[in-house]
């Protein structure tokens, strides 16, 4: 394919055939216009949801463009992480430093605010002209009383893995600082859920009915207080791998506690991590796995007719699916079988070879497998294999319409709950809808090839 760079030839594979192989966890291709974020975003992605702490850019002001209820990531109190604050730096401030500018930003921000802490982001300026985060961070603490963290983000260190490490470390220095003594032994934290649209208290809803407390949600709808005393809990579910895998590995070394890579996406993901959850704890109470296999049936009886409804329109259609997590991905393509789909293209920003060994081993042949890919070869994909729909973010979504495909927007910037058994029906709603919608017949790459679509929509 001519849209493939050469030096990129090995993060692409076909499925079937020899034994798959792929090239992965590089930094991306220089002239290539990544879909991968960078480091300050990875750090912002995992800090951001901490709802009560000040998130403060220090640099220019185009950093922090990526603000103000573009994600989904609500909160059940303060809503101090909807605000974006920045420095602003000027060349004055890049020539002389900006570190005078920085603390007297902090020092107004936080009197005006009264955050629980203070995470300062640090971008690819403030790397290069060397300001020293650290002194600063320190002596603002030391005077309001209040944690305030450095995130050593500059987008120039790595790709956006290296920022998930960066917010790792800097959660690190929370925990372990509150009181631990009325967590419950029966009690976990969820990492890696960011409760976009809501998300994170369907889980909870989950583990309350199963009889396990949830002592902090790491960082969906989190709090600084939660974050102190997170090292109290007996387990620590990791949905987001990528995320805070580094965090689950610091407290497991740190403080002993074991961890638990989990799926709430579709149905045998989010019953897996309910069974797994209460396989840990049975020894504790030995009546929690029969609570949990009676609230999956509970669900399924109420999700399996409607989702019969859906999969009468869909069967045979085609899905492309790129996302941040390849662990999602995973997911994605149970999610699709479920509607008589089949996943056709599959990518993600950050994967492991682990993990693209297993997306080859559970998608059908043939199917292109592609890590850190570009609009080009996207595009080229997806006209190649003229899937029905593709799954992505808001980088993702112009490419979807201007090729005539649907789109379903599986990132941060949703408003749609797609978690939990409730998600599945929000998420096979939501395909339904964009697959089966006329306007596609109108499309200049499609017109003509498609069959009038005069499907009726399941309730």
């Amino acid at each position: 394919m001519d849209s493939i760079f050469e030096e990129r030839e090995g993060q692409i594979a076909r499925t079937g055939g020899d034994a798959f192989t792929i090239a992965c966890n590089k930094d991306s291709l220089a002239g290539a216009v990544s879909q991968r974020a960078c480091v300050f975003c990875g750090s912002r992605v995992v800090l951001y949801p901490i709802a009560d702490a000040l998130h403060l850019v220090h640099g220019p002001i185009g950093c922090a463009a990526y603000t103000w209820d573009i994600r989904g990531a609500l909160s059940s109190g303060p809503e101090l992480h909807r605000l974006s604050f920045s420095t602003d730096l000027q060349e004055k401030d890049v020539v002389f430093g900006g570190e005078p500018k920085l603390e007297a930003a902090l020092r107004e921000l936080i009197a005006e605010h009264g955050p629980r802490a203070a995470f300062i982001y640090s971008t690819c300026i403030v790397g290069i002209i060397g300001d020293d985060l650290e002194a600063v961070a320190r002596r603002v603490s030391r005077d309001t009383g209040i944690p305030v963290i450095p995130v050593q983000s500059e987008g120039f260190r790595g790709n956006k893995r290296a920022g998930y490490e960066a917010a790792c470390k800097a959660m690190m220095r929370l925990v372990g600082t509150g009181d631990t003594s009325e967590v419950p032994p029966l009690s976990l934290n969820i990492l890696g859920d960011f409760n976009l649209a809501g998300e994170i208290w369907i889980i909870r809803e989950y583990y309350r009915r199963m009889g396990v407390e949830v002592t902090a949600t790491i960082t969906g709808d989190g709090r600084v207080d939660e974050l102190s005393r997170a090292h109290g809990a007996a387990l620590n579910v990791v949905q987001c791998s990528g995320a805070t895998m580094d965090l689950a590995a610091m407290m497991e070394e740190k403080y002993g506690t074991p961890h638990m890579r989990v799926s709430y996406f579709g149905i045998e993901d989010m019953a897996q991590a309910l069974y797994d959850v209460a396989d840990h704890f049975k020894d504790r109470d030995p009546e929690m796995p029969g609570r949990a296999r009676d609230l999956v049936r509970e669900e399924l009886e109420t999700l399996y007719p409607q989702l019969q409804e859906f999969r009468r329109d869909l069967e045979g259609k085609k899905a492309a699916v790129y996302v941040g997590g390849a662990f999602k991905a995973f997911s994605l393509v149970k999610c699709f079988r479920h509607l008589g789909m089949k996943v056709a293209v599959v990518g993600s920003q950050t994967g492991t070879e682990e993990d693209y060994r297993e997306l080859a081993r559970i998608t059908d042949p043939d199917t292109i497998v592609v890590d850190d890919a570009n609009p080009l070869e996207l595009s080229a994909f997806i006209k190649e294999k003229d899937v029905d729909v593709f799954v992505g973010g808001v980088k993702e979504r112009p490419i979807a319409y201007k090729l005539g495909v649907g789109f379903c927007d599986h990132n941060h910037e949703r408003k749609e709950a797609l978690e939990g058994f409730a998600g599945m029906i929000n998420f096979a709603r939501e395909i339904h809808r964009t697959v089966t919608s006329p306007v596609w017949g109108f499309t200049p790459r499609r017109r003509g090839s498609l069959k009038a679509p005069a499907m009726k929509e399941a309730s």
